[in-house]
């Protein structure tokens, strides 16, 4: 058996390219001796060295921690770096859980926006409900992007907009009244570690699909389905994005909740 090897074959042997080996040797991890034609040779009592690289490297070692641990390896220090290593693990899966549960919700928010009934106005009891909002209205959609994404930086370890049914806007009740049906004065995500509270009670509520400007259409037939069965608005309309334009580029795909909050007359 014999007790060199050109880089070739280690390339081969351990399917790691040249450049690595050479940044090995950088790092001075390896130092393979000069053949003839100054060919770089690796002995073959190195080679563990590469054992142990691919192996750490496979578990997701940096080659900080390689270098490291190929300088001070003991049993002690070998328990220490898997230890460490398997709390790293442990953290990273807690995080895909938490990912995975966040694609989940989004996905059953988009399943129900499917399923909703459009055009037709319900009493419905809702509690309250905790928001972060910005109080700052806006004339054009694209303004509106901005302000949600400075919604969404108000946590953004928990916020997101793909697949959020909980964005919207307010539309002051003087302003419905009057014909200005997306006259915004601010914008809200709710989310329970909010700082400011949506109150409960019994809501109007409507969703539509299309474009917002068919508000003019349905907040009207809320404002008169209230006053047909003694209902008193008693809060601005709250419009909702079921889905806009960050799920769709089809209009008519687009969704929206139409909410006011009501009292008995």
């Amino acid at each position: 058996m014999k007790h060199y090897y050109r880089i070739g074959e280690i390339v081969e042997l351990y399917g790691v390219g040249p450049d690595s080996l050479r940044y090995y040797e950088k790092l001075g991890i390896l130092k393979p001796h000069r053949g003839e034609n100054n060919y770089r040779m690796y002995h073959i009592h190195d080679l563990w060295r590469l054992n142990v690289i691919r192996d750490l490297r496979e578990l997701g070692f940096s080659m900080a921690q390689i270098q490291e641990y190929l300088e001070h390896r003991s049993l002690d220090s070998t328990e220490e770096l898997l230890t460490r290593e398997l709390s790293v693990i442990e953290k990273r899966m807690r995080a895909l859980e938490n990912l995975k549960s966040n694609i989940e919700d989004r996905l059953d928010v988009l399943k129900e926006i499917r399923t909703q009934p459009l055009g037709v106005i319900e009493q419905k009891y809702i509690g309250r409900r905790h928001c972060y909002t910005i109080p700052s209205g806006y004339q054009i959609d694209e303004e509106m992007d901005m302000l949600i994404k400075q919604l969404v930086n108000k946590d953004p370890d928990k916020l997101y907009i793909i697949g959020n049914n909980r964005i919207g806007s307010v539309i002051p009740l003087s302003s419905a009244r009057a014909g200005n049906y997306r006259d915004y004065s601010q914008v809200f995500i709710i989310e329970k570690s909010g700082d400011e509270v949506i109150p409960e009670g019994i809501y109007l509520t409507v969703s539509y699909d299309g474009s917002c400007a068919r508000n003019e259409t349905y907040i009207p037939a809320l404002l008169s389905y209230a006053e047909e069965h003694g209902l008193t608005p008693a809060g601005p309309i709250l419009e909702l994005l079921l889905a806009d334009i960050h799920q769709t580029d089809d209009v008519q795909e687009c969704r929206t909740e139409l909410q006011i909050l009501c009292e008995t007359c």
